[in-house]
């Protein structure tokens, strides 16, 4: 019992130096070493932008999330996919769930549900949520313009290995298909077609995983089926599902079907997708504002409004300030949230729990940002012009996000003679500070805030 006693006596000693050392490393003020403030900066600001996929037709990149700060969270990474047009992202599917954002261009996507193909057509400010293992593709179909898609990239808990991992269907020498990990003798026998033919799909794609549908033999073999009509597609698939005959090199494309449908499997529906009661998009820019007045507005969808995001467990926002305005200072209880500018620049202040700035940095288009649960922070748009950020968070539920200043505030709610006691000052002069500020959630820029409290 000595032993065991000793040995808890060193473990809480052993705690509660880790907390007084965390207690003292947010113990920066502004005023401290540049180095100092950079280095707060680059804990919430995701400048690890990662190059995970690039070919002449597009690119990927990642920013990598939190690097499990919070471990009670989900731990959130955000790609950033930009194609050419006339492109195609070629089927894969993912050891994570995939929420699509297109924030610029038109889209289609190809994905599997529970055995179906189903497809849908993604215009600007849609969302789209893919779940891990979901076998799926994307098309940019926008005439001359680029596809812009941001995604959250929730990465599952049953592998263990690096950030997020791919496993393409389609492939050859670059991207690798996972087929070929197979022996082809035992994929002949499952495609039942001859080995030589086993090779000739196995070897051919050279040009990466985003290729262009206007180059090349291969790639012509998926610009003719993805030009069918959906229904023209399903049947296609069907019936080069009874294909057994051997086909000659210079017939290839029924082999292409065949290797399709020995992925999406023989239950494909043949709805049309404008029919198709399988999970929709949801468009962000679409929807009424949840708060909306003359400094800006915010937007939240939760699993209440789109119901994959339930399966997935995180939610969206997006928020629109004008020029000088500000989302007042407010935590949020149950979700970390990931940010991205959409457009313009602004500020972001973020506050340590022993009330000390941790960041207060400028961000512009394209920037990631990433705010704790608890910790208290605001955004301020620049005097320029107007700030717009989409995000995610990591609870689909209703976030309830709680306002520290402004009309609807924890200081309207909670003031009285214990609030004022705890600020050192009266009830009468609480009240004038706190009441000074009629607005609530987005408030209007210095200047404004002043010629209000002087009428």
């Amino acid at each position: 019992m000595g032993r065991i006693a000793s040995a808890l006596l060193l473990l809480v000693v052993a705690l509660m130096c880790c907390a007084v050392a965390m207690v003292k490393g947010y113990d920066h003020h502004e005023g401290g070493e540049g180095g100092e403030r950079r280095e707060r900066e680059r804990m919430f600001l995701l400048q690890d932008m990662k190059r995970v996929v690039r070919t002449d037709a597009g690119e990927m990149k990642m920013a990598r999330g939190s690097h499990g700060w919070i471990s009670d969270m989900p731990n959130i990474h955000v790609g950033f996919v930009t194609m050419e047009p006339n492109s195609l992202f070629i089927p894969q599917y993912l050891d994570s769930d995939l929420i699509l954002f297109i924030s610029r261009g038109e889209a289609r996507v190809g994905s599997i549900y529970r055995d179906e193909l189903i497809e849908k057509r993604l215009n600007c400010g849609d969302v789209y949520r893919i779940p891990a293992g979901s076998t799926f593709y994307l098309v940019n179909i926008a005439d001359g313009q680029q596809l812009h898609v941001i995604c959250s990239i929730e990465k599952s808990d049953s592998i263990g290995w690096g950030t997020f991992q791919s496993f393409f269907i389609g492939g050859g020498s670059n991207p690798t298909s996972v087929l070929a990990g197979f022996e082809h003798s035992t994929l002949s026998t499952a495609l039942n077609v001859s080995e030589s033919q086993v090779r000739q799909i196995l070897t051919r794609q050279k040009s990466g995983p985003i290729i262009s549908l206007s180059n090349s033999h291969q790639s012509r073999v998926w610009s003719q089926f993805l030009e069918m009509k959906h229904y023209e597609r399903v049947q296609c698939l069907k019936r080069m599902a009874q294909v057994h005959e051997e086909t000659t090199e210079q017939d290839e494309e029924p082999i292409m079907w065949k290797l399709l449908n020995s992925v999406i499997g023989n239950q494909v529906s043949g709805k049309d997708e404008g029919r198709s009661s399988k999970p929709d998009s949801y468009n962000l820019f679409e929807m009424t504002p949840d708060f909306e007045n003359d400094y800006g507005s915010s937007v939240a969808v939760d699993q209440s409004a789109y119901l994959p995001l339930r399966q997935s467990g995180v939610g969206l926002y997006l928020v629109n300030l004008t020029a000088g305005s500000m989302m007042a200072p407010h935590l949020n209880p149950t979700a970390t949230e990931y940010g991205i500018v959409l457009r313009g620049s602004g500020r972001i202040q973020i506050v340590f729990p022993n009330g000390t700035l941790a960041m207060n940095a400028r961000v512009n288009e394209g920037d990631v940002f990433w705010i704790p649960r608890y910790f208290p922070f605001c955004q301020i748009a620049s005097h320029s012009g107007p700030f717009e950020f989409f995000g995610f968070t990591t609870s689909a539920r209703r976030n309830r996000p709680q306002f520290l200043v402004g009309s609807n505030s924890v200081l309207q709610s909670m003031r009285g003679p214990a609030l004022a006691a705890a600020f050192g000052v009266s009830e009468e002069r609480l009240e004038r500070i706190v009441n000074a500020q009629s607005e609530s959630t987005i408030l209007p820029s210095g200047p404004a805030s002043a010629e209000k409290v002087k009428n």
